[in-house]
């Protein structure tokens, strides 16, 4: 074998450097392209809930925003069942080309998987564009209750273990899942009271039938402005600015209690990264915006950085906090 001189040497590693800096040069710029040309057709946008609800309009809300932004329509796609999991496993089973969205948060992407069979990976299969809002735990009672504050409840729930109740829109519910949480962190032996969806907790809360519902603030809002319930705390870090009389748990003596929904937007994973980055990017923009800040805080939702950092990070959180949960409390979703 012959050996090569140092001159032969250096231009051979000289034309492979040219080469390989060809390559990034070329794979860059189809990135660029990739970026530049997405989107050129309508983008489906999954909610894994029923038109009409909190979760839906939210949906609707950044779904409108985009196609603004993008100038591309984006078509909000109801598909509930299963606890979110209908939804959600649609969405992870998309082709991964940016055409297909999904709006998931803490019953998606933190909770049912716990719960349910899902044949999906919330973590694992899809990829995180931001995150773009939380949903604060208020606990509510009905206007005649002698329940004044969150002390209140828990000093009549050690008086009478057993006694008092807590309903929910179902097992497995963030309301069950918010309740279970509050009485597993201080003892508490309160009985939940699970409802097959739809507003018959409420009802019954106001008709005195119940003593109390951890619900979110997205469902408590309108019920605390039509003067139907009584709030006695929220669990953000702070009082929300649109309902600066209720105390928040922390300021009332419970500063473990940290219960929240989230809304998050997601693509299948191995959506290519330039797409990912410019979604994440017209998000940032849209949760900017006065009439988007308003229109969440409307409705009790803490306006997110839409950030695909923060939404990764604060998704692999919850995951393991619900996980976690779900096993101490023995939570079963029937």
């Amino acid at each position: 074998m012959t050996t090569m001189s140092r001159a032969a040497l250096d231009k051979r590693a000289l034309v492979l450097g040219l080469g390989a800096a060809l390559g990034v040069a070329v794979v860059g710029s189809d990135a660029v392209r990739a970026r530049d040309a997405y989107p050129s057709r309508s983008i489906m946008l999954i909610v894994p809930y029923p038109a009409g609800g909190a979760n839906d309009m939210l949906g609707r809300l950044i779904g409108q925003k985009l196609s603004d932004r993008l100038r591309q329509q984006v078509i909000v796609d109801n598909r509930p069942g299963a606890g979110t999991l209908l939804g959600a496993s649609q969405a992870a089973r998309a082709a991964p080309d940016g055409y297909t969205l999904f709006v998931g948060g803490f019953a998606s992407n933190a909770v049912s998987p716990h719960l349910f069979k899902a044949d999906y990976h919330p973590i694992d299969d899809f990829a995180p564009i931001g995150l773009f809002g939380t949903a604060p735990t208020m606990l509510i009672t009905y206007n005649e209750s002698p329940y004044k504050t969150v002390k209140d409840v828990v000093d009549a729930a050690r008086a009478r273990p057993g006694d008092l109740t807590y309903g929910s829109s179902g097992n497995g519910s963030p309301l069950h899942i918010a309740g279970a949480s509050f009485c597993l962190q201080n003892k508490l032996s309160m009985i939940h009271v699970p409802y097959k969806g739809g507003s018959a907790h409420i009802l019954d809360l106001i008709g005195k039938r119940l003593d109390v519902i951890f619900d979110t603030s997205t469902n408590a809002a309108a019920l605390i402005r039509g003067g139907k319930v009584r709030p006695l705390a929220v669990s953000s870090p702070q009082r929300l600015p649109d309902f600066p009389d209720v105390p928040s748990f922390a300021e009332s003596g419970y500063p473990n209690f940290s219960v929240n929904g989230w809304y998050a937007l997601y693509a299948p994973a191995k959506t290519p990264q330039p797409i990912i980055d410019k979604l994440s990017a017209e998000l940032q923009v849209v949760l900017k915006a006065p009439d988007v800040i308003e229109r969440l805080r409307s409705v009790g939702v803490t306006p997110a950085s839409g950030r695909e950092d923060e939404l990764m990070a604060y998704a692999r959180s919850e995951y393991a906090k619900y996980r976690d949960l779900i096993r101490d409390a023995a939570i079963k979703a029937n």
